[in-house]
């Protein structure tokens, strides 16, 4: 079996563009052609001819007439079609060729990925200050002023009346004090769930397990499609892999995007932005499930530099 045509989009441009040189060439050459042809020579060289009908030359002589080239023009222009649609059938479109490792999604074992965090207790409230004891210096002594002698003799005659009982008014009580401020709801991070988040782009396929694998698969060829090795690394020969960890939220968007290991000279921050790009893609995650609901899923994603 023979060898199929294949042809780029810039060699099928250029073959269209040569065509279209091609015919605009012809075209000038014909009027070339029949510009040269004068009437008065014409006219001195079918003079005496017998046409045998009217109707011939009527209108044009034989040498100027372009309906003569009725057939080879229709001939031409059955190869011209014949050609364009024979390219048109040979375009193809090469996809680029994204290196993936094989262990692209093995995790080491002795890497320590931290549990996720849902809601941080509130910090105590600081203790109150301890009291000031001022000290009363010795030198110092308060004189006290003598009290002033007052007669307190009653004669047999006075009639001693009953002060009235003081009216002593209760303080109204204190307000209650304010009721604290209700912790904020943080909704629980799930590490497995039933339905695991997924890379956008499969969701069109069958079964569960399909769509997971499609969503590896792209996501691989986004990351490594994307990731641009740090000049400074592979000037110093730094390889390994970087491990970035990250939250897929309810509604598919990335957050909580951090480095949990970095092998240096900029690959670590390379790929957390590679994953923070991903909220910039046309169409998010698909969130985890448990139960049916959508839940917030952590997700620890490998990237290896390798130098070639």
């Amino acid at each position: 079996m023979g060898a199929g045509i294949e042809i780029t989009g810039t060699g099928l441009m250029l073959a269209v563009l040569g065509i279209a040189i091609v015919i605009t060439a012809i075209i000038l050459a014909f009027k070339f052609y029949y510009k040269g042809k004068s009437a008065e020579e014409l006219s001195d060289k079918y003079r005496d001819k017998d046409w045998g009908s009217p109707l011939k030359a009527r209108a044009k002589y034989p040498d100027v007439n372009p309906f003569n080239l009725t057939g080879p023009m229709f001939r031409f222009g059955m190869v011209i079609a014949l050609g364009l649609t024979l390219l048109a059938l040979s375009w193809t479109q090469f996809e680029e060729e994204i290196y993936i490792p094989d262990d692209a999604l093995v995790l080491d074992e002795e890497l320590e990925i931290e549990p996720p965090r849902t809601a941080e207790p509130p910090p105590p409230p600081p203790p109150p200050p301890p009291p000031v004891i001022e000290e009363v210096p010795d030198e110092e002594i308060l004189e006290e002023e003598e009290p002033e002698f007052m007669d307190m003799s009653i004669e047999e005659e006075q009639i001693i009346e009953e002060a009235p009982e003081p009216v002593v008014e209760e303080a109204p009580p204190p307000p209650p004090p304010p009721p604290p401020p209700p912790e904020p709801e943080v909704a629980e991070i799930f590490k497995v769930v039933e339905d695991m988040p997924r890379f956008p782009g499969c969701e069109d396929l069958g079964t569960k397990q399909e769509k997971m694998q499609c969503a590896q698969k792209k996501m691989l060829e986004y990351v490594y499609k994307n990731i641009k090795y740090p000049a400074i690394a592979r000037e110093n020969g730094i390889q390994g892999r970087a491990v970035i960890q990250f939250v897929v939220e309810k509604d598919g968007k990335i957050t909580d995007a951090k480095i949990l290991r970095d092998p240096g000279a900029g690959t670590g921050a390379e790929a957390l932005r590679v994953v923070e790009a991903m909220n910039d893609l046309p169409e998010r995650w698909t969130p985890g499930k448990q139960r049916g609901k959508p839940v917030r899923v952590q997700f620890t994603l490998p990237v290896s530099f390798k130098l070639e």
